[in-house]
């Protein structure tokens, strides 16, 4: 009896997918998640975890060092596909099972990749740190059986603790692509933080979630209400995300089924019936609440002064206000689906704007020299620095930066 090739039939059944999106690939993104709803895969939470490694976006030299790292972590029988387009998504995920049966135990990547499919990036010797991101010379401790060495500092007491150097992304499940948090910790509180995109920068086109805002701009015709579809499915998204960091699986499938539905063309009526219960349960749990309360806070004196201007400006407050502000907002997009009026963006004259609701997105101004997401990159050290590192990634889902708006950004 073949118990290995039975073994890996089995998996190639339903194999648990680690995807990772590339900068400019948020399309890619979202039809592969569907993609993977829709054939009942798990996603993996770790490379160790995976046997198929989903990359959404055309790998480049920037990012060949990083992916190969994520490939070194995953255990065999593995494989590895890209996917280029939206519309190249499905024949992708349909490569993964033969992939898995054919690759012999203990070989090599497999040539000859079907359509969609590349050649896995080469095994790099890279250990692995944090969601994939192994940049630790120069300013760390060295390393011991792949893990950071603790070097020593000085508390706010004078005493000499470890501390700890690590970075955060850019493959974390859930995280902003492109993004990388590297902090400083002691103990389990972290003391410094800083962000960086991952090499290569943002994509030429700009923002999926800004589209409509980046099209008025140019003068193209844009309804109010294709502008407000694109905003309740970029909302629903940061709350899918967010609810999916706070492990909190069914009602986060929920936002990214509905987020779906949004921007496939659904009507208002059909979708009211399903959003709002949505609305209500997560507004309403005692646990989200007690859960992210009091993390992250963002006063709106401190928002203002970095350029913050979206949602997060208006919670004024902590993670689970950032988030409420989301929810409210869905309710109020999905209001105005059926609006015809034209999206007026001047972009070349912001202080004489009159219909200044035109020119907010999902993450705030659309009009000016600084991105909505350059400011909250900019306020994100702030709301890490002092935190618990197992609130970290809760504190980013609530900000959900799109570091694909810094394209043509005057800032950072």
């Amino acid at each position: 009896m073949d118990v290995k090739g039975a073994a890996r039939r089995v998996l190639a059944g339903s194999p648990p997918v680690l995807l990772v999106t590339l900068p400019g690939a948020t399309a890619e993104r979202l039809a592969v998640e569907a993609g993977l709803r829709e054939r009942g895969w798990p996603l993996a939470e770790s490379p160790a975890a995976a046997a198929a490694l989903v990359v959404a976006g055309e790998p480049s030299g920037p990012h060949v060092e990083w992916l190969g790292t994520l490939w070194s972590g995953m255990p065999r029988p593995k494989a590895y596909v890209t996917v280029a387009g939206a519309a190249e998504s499905g024949r992708a995920l349909d490569a993964v099972p033969r992939l898995l049966i054919a690759e012999p135990l203990g070989a090599g990547p497999q040539p000859g990749p079907p359509h969609g499919v590349v050649s896995p990036p080469e095994d790099h010797e890279v250990p692995e740190s944090h969601g994939g991101h192994a940049d630790h010379g120069g300013h760390h401790g060295g390393l011991v059986a792949g893990l950071p060495m603790a070097e020593r500092a000085d508390d706010r007491d004078g005493l000499r603790l470890d501390q700890l150097h690590l970075s955060l992304g850019p493959a974390l499940p859930d995280w902003p692509t492109g993004l990388i948090v590297d902090v400083v910790m002691q103990g389990d509180v972290i003391q410094q933080a800083e962000v960086r995109p991952v090499p290569g920068g943002p994509p030429a086109q700009g923002s999926f979630w800004n589209e409509p805002w980046q099209r008025a701009a140019r003068g193209e015709p844009v309804t109010r209400g294709a502008a407000e579809r694109r905003r309740c499915a970029a909302h629903l998204d940061s709350v899918g995300r967010f609810l999916a960091v706070a492990g909190w699986s069914g009602p986060a499938a929920r936002a990214r089924r509905l987020r779906d539905a949004v921007l496939g063309g659904a009507g208002r009526e059909e979708l009211v019936g399903e959003v709002r219960p949505l609305v209500r349960q997560v507004d309403g749990s005692r646990t989200l609440r007690r859960l992210t309360t009091g993390i992250g806070p963002l006063p709106a004196a401190r928002a203002k002064s970095v350029g913050v201007t979206g949602p997060a400006l208006v919670a004024d407050g902590d993670a689970h206000a950032r988030v409420c502000v989301w929810l409210k907002e869905i309710e109020r997009s999905l209001s105005g689906l059926e609006d015809a009026r034209a999206l007026a963006v001047d972009a070349e004259n912001t202080e004489n704007t009159k219909n200044t609701e035109s020119t907010v997105g999902p993450r705030g101004r659309c009009d000016g020299l600084l991105s909505p997401s350059r400011a909250l990159l900019d306020a994100l050290p702030g709301l890490l620095r002092g935190a618990e590192f197992a609130c970290a990634r809760l504190i980013v889902a609530s900000v959900d930066p799109d570091l694909d708006e810094l394209q043509g950004a005057g800032h950072g």
